[in-house]
């Protein structure tokens, strides 16, 4: 087994729009190379990086999935990533573990959604990207058309490095403007060819696209400029350092052509990829943080000689296996066996069995080098996101930061014997993946399980069941509304019983008066001369307290009111605590629905990203929300604006499905709590009803 340091490693995260032949093309690659085992398809389940039943039964990446290739005594890492906007956290995560980009498009459908959106992604973490046009060998698969969209849709700095020959049935090769040859495929299985002469049908197309590369190139160097305006003639190592360098800077972006089913451009990309990727040597400088508080800052090098450090970037539970860690090396080297230092959890962890990642494969290796990624089974307590270092150097790495959830549903186990293993099940796959969240909603007495969009949550009950034997069901969750109140009013509440011995007597005044919003509940004891004896006092502030837990309206909890206690009466023998309790309540009662009570929704702070094209529709739908609109502005990018409203809770379930539809999938959102406000009259009305009916049918 071969060890590779940083300078002999690449780590590639592959990105683009789903469907567009992610997978594909990393099975192709890994099984060019000679180290995927067979030439895999995702229409069969058997692609390389596609393994899990959920994945297989889909036809569609789910989660992040590593593999390798070993190419030109170089090993490049693959992460192939989701392309669904629902799986977004895993393509974040898989771009966070690399050193640049694929981006790979369809010859057909060209550039899509989730195209733009992830390349502007990992251009904004300043990664060098190279595109891919898949499918070459697809009918109405068009080369040139889709680099016309990417250079006015994405970048107008990509510049083609490959050109076919022919497409669709009859795609048979590639030209390949560095070298100014052409490969014709043999049909062999691992994609060889035979390096000749470019045809003279092709000689103008060529020609044309030449002169276009190295006038890109010469522009982004001042010396090759110089020499390009000289004529002198740009040498093959010279464009390609130059491509390398400029891509650095993410001055150029190349593009190369191929198609994965039949093998034809995948061993000329490999190439390309050791000659024009940084490898892990050559990345960015990290910083750390050392110190108890984590108030120490440490530069962090991908070399071998420097202490070890490494960043989880994603857990994955396995039957028959049990909690998988994917981690990249930052620094230093790590040996199999080896004992680490979890700095984030203050724990220990030994790595047994540290393998390279080759799809649902492990590759058993003795030691791991800075740059490089791998895996290791059956950590204690170690998750995505947790630093390993070294007790003697401790560091933490900056964690990833995941997109916040959008959607929302109620969750519950069909069986009430299994409620303990569904939120041990939520639990384990929320430590698989951060942007599933879970939480208790106390208000409604409900499980909320969070996600990117309906069928990230839809698969996610699907695997709790397949893993965990719990079958679970999703519902609208109830929104914790209130009550509150805006007039002021006083009253008594007196609670008397005789029943033949010692009776029960507690009488009270109370006078009600409304809060500001948010300011929540305040009690005052206004009793002079000790006509309540101040030890029952607190017993009618709870009485209080528990009648408004029930509201006046509709059974929500009353919020932001006022309540002095000034006068009342007592027994000598028949005054206690439970009877100034139920004084209170019955003071409650009698004085809250004087006071004018009114129903409050919560509201959340939306920010829109529509682009421009879009914003009219997009407007009148918040409106029609019973949305208020703060604000917009632009976006900064030139085709999008942001949108500022405050909408209803009640109004934005699964908001995510209409603005989609309404923006072609274009549109993004985020959403955060921002308080509560009145609900108009009749919508109250409904609601109180509605909530009336649903109490009666649950017997409450």
């Amino acid at each position: 087994m071969r060890e590779y340091d940083s300078s002999g490693i690449r780590n590639v995260a592959v990105v683009g729009h789903g469907g567009s032949g992610k997978t594909s093309l990393v099975d192709a690659l890994c099984f060019a190379a000679g180290n995927g085992k067979r030439h895999g398809q995702v229409k069969d389940g058997t692609a390389l990086t596609d393994h899990t039943p959920e994945e297989i039964e889909r036809g569609f990446s789910i989660s992040l999935g590593c593999a390798y290739a070993e190419w030109m005594h170089s090993k490049i890492n693959f992460i192939d990533t989701p392309g669904a906007l629902d799986f977004q956290g895993e393509a974040l995560a898989g771009l966070s573990a690399a050193d640049g980009a694929l981006c790979v498009i369809s010859g057909v459908s060209g550039v899509e959604v989730g195209t733009d959106r992830m390349f502007r992604l990992a251009v904004a973490r300043q990664d060098p990207v190279l595109f891919v046009v898949t499918m070459m060998d697809k009918e109405s698969a068009d080369f040139d058309a889709v680099y016309a969209q990417v250079k006015a849709q994405l970048t107008s700095q990509v510049v083609p490095v490959e050109i076919p020959i022919g497409s669709g049935p009859t795609f048979g090769g590639v030209i390949n403007l560095f070298t100014q040859k052409a490969y014709m495929y043999t049909g062999s299985a691992h994609g060889e060819y035979d390096e000749c002469e470019i045809p003279g049908s092709e000689m103008e197309r060529f020609t044309r696209y030449r002169q276009e590369l190295i006038e890109a190139i010469s522009a982004t160097d001042d010396v090759l400029l110089e020499r390009y305006l000289e004529g002198a003639e740009i040498g093959r190592d010279e464009a390609i350092e130059g491509m390398k360098e400029a891509m650095k800077r993410r001055d150029l972006f190349p593009l190369f052509c191929l198609s994965a089913d039949t093998m034809i451009g995948v061993r000329a990309l490999l190439t390309e990829i050791v000659q024009l990727m940084p490898n892990a040597f050559e990345m960015e400088e990290l910083h750390g943080f050392t110190g108890a508080e984590g108030n120490h800052t440490v530069e962090i090098h991908a070399r071998s000689d420097a202490p070890f450090a490494a960043l989880v970037f994603k857990t994955m539970h396995e039957q028959h296996v049990g909690e998988v860690s994917f981690f990249r090396v930052l620094s230093g080297e790590v040996a199999n066996g080896a004992e680490v230092f979890n700095a984030t959890r203050d724990i220990t962890e030994k790595l047994n069995h540290i393998s390279w990642p080759l799809g649902r494969e492990r590759v058993e290796v003795p030691r791991v080098h800075a740059g490089d990624i791998a895996c290791v089974a059956k950590l204690r307590n170690t998750h995505t996101n947790d630093t390993l270092s070294t007790r003697e150097h401790p560091i933490r790495l900056p964690e990833l930061q995941f997109p916040e959830p959008l959607v929302s549903f109620a969750v519950h186990a069909e069986s009430r014997n299994e409620e303990e293993k569904l939120q041990q099940g939520l639990h384990r796959l929320h430590e698989e993946d951060p942007t599933l969240t879970v939480h208790y909603e106390p208000e409604t007495h409900e499980t909320i399980v969070s996600g990117m969009g309906e069928r990230h949550l839809d698969i996610a009950m699907a695997t709790l069941q397949r893993k965990y034997g719990v079958k679970a069901e999703l519902t609208r969750p109830k929104i914790a509304y209130r009550e509150t109140i805006t007039a002021s009013e006083s009253g008594q509440g007196k609670h008397k019983k005789q029943t033949g011995g010692r009776g029960q007597f507690g009488d009270c005044w109370i006078r009600m008066a409304p809060l500001p919003r948010g300011e929540g509940y305040l009690f005052e004891n206004k009793i002079v001369g000790g006509v309540i004896p101040s030890r029952y006092v607190p017993a009618v502030d709870r009485g209080v307290q528990e009648a408004a837990a029930r509201g006046v309206l509709g059974g929500f909890p009353l919020v932001d009111f006022r309540v002095e206690c000034y006068d009342g009466s007592t027994h000598s023998v028949d005054s206690n605590e439970m009877a100034f309790k139920m004084a209170g309540i019955l003071a409650f009662k009698a004085v809250a629905p004087k006071c004018r009570p009114i129903l409050l929704e919560p509201l959340d702070l939306l920010e829109i990203t529509v682009p421009d094209e879009f914003l009219g529709d997009v407007l009148g739908d918040v409106s029609a929300r019973r949305g208020h609109i703060h604000g917009t502005e632009p976006a900064g990018d030139g085709r999008n604006t942001v949108v500022r409203a405050m909408v209803p809770q009640a109004e934005l379930h699964l908001y995510a499905t209409p603005l989609h539809s309404m923006t072609h999938g274009r549109g993004t959102y985020t959403r955060r709590f921002a308080g509560y406000d009145q609900v108009p009259p009749d919508t109250a009305a409904k609601i109180i009803a509605e909530h009336a009916r649903e109490m009666e049918e649950a017997g409450v």
